[in-house]
C-alpha cells in the first residue's frame, strides 16, 4: 500500500503541472478564436485550420526533439544526471538544424487549402495566420527541448510557470494587436499570429534562464556539456524519429479530416471550429497527463522496474477517466450555453452553425474516454521506448480513416454529423488496438539505454 501511495504521489506531482501547463495552452487559443469569432466566422475557422496546418508541418520535428523527455527520464532513473544535460543540447543543436528546413513547406501548404476545397475568403487568412507561425516555429521546437528535459527529470513545475506566464503575456497581446488597442493598428488574424508567437518567445526566455541557471548548471553540467555526442544524437533520432514520424503523419490524417469538414460550407466550418474549441479542453490537458506518464514509465524502466511501470500506467488510466468523466458531463448537459459563448458575437445569422455544433459536441463527450485511453497508452508504451509499433499501428488507422474520409465527404457526399460519428469510431478504435499491445507485455523486453 505505501508503493502505491508513493507512486500516485509521484505521478501527480508530475503530472499536474503538466496538465495545468497544457491546460493554459488551451486557454490560450480558445481565447485567440473568440476574439477572432467577433470578426466573423471566416476568421474564427482561418485560425483553426492554419493553426492545425502549422502544428502538423512542425510536429515531425517537435517529435524529434521532444523526445529528449523519454531519453532524459531513463538517465535520471539511471542516475547518470551528466547525460540528461548532454541529450537536451543535442536536441537543442536538432533544433537548430531542423528550423530552415521548415519553410520549404510554406508554399505547398498554399496549395493543399485550395485542392481540399476551401473557399478563396477562407484561404488568404488562414495562410496569412500560419506563414507568421512558421517564422515562430524556433521557439516551438527549442520550447520542446527544454521541456524535454525538465519533463525527463521530473521538475515540471517549471514548464507549468513558463506556460502560465506566457499566457498572461500572449491573451492581453492578441486582443490588443486583432483589435487595435492602445495605439496599435488593427491587425485582425495577422495580430493573433504575431500574439501567438510573442507568447512562446516568454516561455522560451524562462526555460532558457532556468537551465542554465547555477543549480541546474552543478547538478546537471548543463552549462558546460556543449559538444555534439553521436552516440546520444543517433538514440534521440533512432527512438525520436518514429516518435516525430507518428505525430505528423497522424496529426496530418486528422488535419486532412479538418480542412475536408470545413468544405462542407462556411457555416459547417465555424460549427466545427467551436466544437474543437471545446474539445481542446478535454483533450489538450490529457497531452500533460501522456507526457507525465511517459516521464513516470522512463523513469521506472531506467530503474529496472517494470512492475512500477505497470502501476504507474494503472494509476494514469485512473486520473484520465476521472477528467474524462467530468468533461463527458458538461458536454452532454451544457452543449447549448458552452456553443452560445461564440455563436453569440457572431456577426450575421447563426441558427445552423449553433445548432449543428450543439448536436456536435454532444456526440464528442463519447469518445473522451477513447482520447484519454490512447493518450495514457501510448504515453507508457514510448515510455518504455517501444516507438515504432506505436507509430506503425497508429498512423495506419489515422491514414485509412483519411482516405475514408474523403471518399464519404467528396464521393458519398455524407452529412457532416455522420462524418462525426465516423470519427468517433476512430478514436475509439486506436485505444483498443494501444491497449492490447501493452497488455502483451513486449514493451518489457526493451532497452533503451
Amino acid at each position: 500500500m505505501e508503493n502505491k501511495q508513493l507512486t500516485l504521489k509521484s505521478l501527480l506531482a508530475i503530472a499536474l503541472p503538466m496538465i495545468i501547463s497544457q491546460a493554459s495552452e488551451t486557454i490560450m487559443l480558445f481565447a485567440d478564436r473568440l476574439f477572432l469569432s467577433r470578426l466573423g466566422k471566416e476568421f474564427m475557422a482561418s485560425a483553426m485550420s492554419g493553426g492545425l496546418t502549422f502544428f502538423t508541418v512542425v510536429s515531425l520535428f517537435g517529435g524529434i526533439v521532444g523526445y529528449s523527455n523519454a531519453l532524459v527520464a531513463q538517465y535520471y532513473g539511471a542516475g547518470r544526471f551528466s547525460k540528461c544535460s548532454q541529450s537536451t543540447n543535442q536536441a537543442i543543436y536538432l533544433s537548430g538544424i531542423f528550423y530552415p528546413l521548415l519553410f520549404i513547406s510554406i508554399p505547398l501548404v498554399y496549395q493543399f487549402f485550395s485542392l481540399v476545397g476551401h473557399a478563396p475568403e477562407q484561404i488568404v487568412p488562414e495562410f496569412s495566420y500560419f506563414k507568421i507561425l512558421m517564422f515562430g516555429s524556433v521557439f516551438f521546437l527549442l520550447r520542446n527541448s527544454f521541456t524535454g528535459f525538465f519533463l525527463g527529470i521530473g521538475k515540471t513545475k517549471i514548464v507549468m510557470v513558463a506556460n502560465i506566464i506566457g499566457m498572461f503575456v500572449n491573451i492581453p497581446a492578441n486582443y490588443i494587436l486583432i483589435f487595435g488597442k492602445l495605439g496599435f493598428p488593427a491587425l485582425g488574424i495577422e495580430g493573433a499570429a504575431i500574439g501567438t508567437i510573442l507568447g512562446s518567445f516568454v516561455i522560451f526566455l524562462i526555460q532558457l534562464s532556468v537551465y542554465f541557471s547555477k543549480k541546474y548548471r552543478d547538478l546537471y553540467g548543463t552549462g558546460h556539456e556543449f559538444k555534439f555526442r553521436l552516440d546520444l544524437l543517433r538514440k534521440l533520432l533512432k527512438f525520436g524519429t518514429p516518435a516525430g514520424l507518428e505525430t505528423f503523419l497522424n496529426v496530418g490524417a486528422f488535419n486532412i479530416f479538418i480542412q475536408l469538414m470545413h468544405s462542407y460550407s462556411a457555416d459547417i466550418a465555424a460549427a466545427v471550429t467551436i466544437t474543437f474549441n471545446y474539445d481542446m479542453v478535454a483533450f489538450i490537458p490529457m497531452i500533460g497527463l501522456s507526457f507525465a506518464t511517459t516521464t513516470v514509465i522512463a523513469q521506472q524502466m531506467g530503474a529496472n522496474n517494470s512492475a512500477g511501470a505497470r502501476l504507474g500506467t494503472r494509476l494514469a488510466m485512473k486520473v484520465g477517466l476521472s477528467y474524462a468523466f467530468v468533461m463527458m458531463g458538461f458536454f452532454i448537459f451544457a452543449a447549448g450555453p458552452l456553443v452560445r459563448v461564440f455563436t453569440t458575437g457572431l456577426p450575421g445569422d447563426s441558427s445552423l452553425i449553433e445548432s449543428t455544433a450543439i448536436t456536435l459536441l454532444r456526440l464528442a463527450s463519447l469518445y473522451t474516454i477513447g482520447d484519454v485511453t490512447q493518450l495514457v497508452f501510448a504515453g507508457a508504451l514510448r515510455g518504455a521506448g517501444d516507438t515504432k509499433y506505436v507509430m506503425k499501428v497508429s498512423v495506419i488507422i489515422h491514414w485509412i480513416f483519411a482516405g475514408l474520409s474523403f471518399f464519404l465527404i467528396k464521393v458519398l457526399v455524407v452529412s457532416p454529423v455522420l462524418m462525426w460519428i465516423f470519427m468517433i469510431i476512430f478514436v475509439l478504435s486506436i485505444g483498443f488496438v494501444l491497449v492490447l499491445r501493452y497488455r502483451s507485455g513486449k514493451w518489457e523486453q526493451i532497452k533503451l539505454i
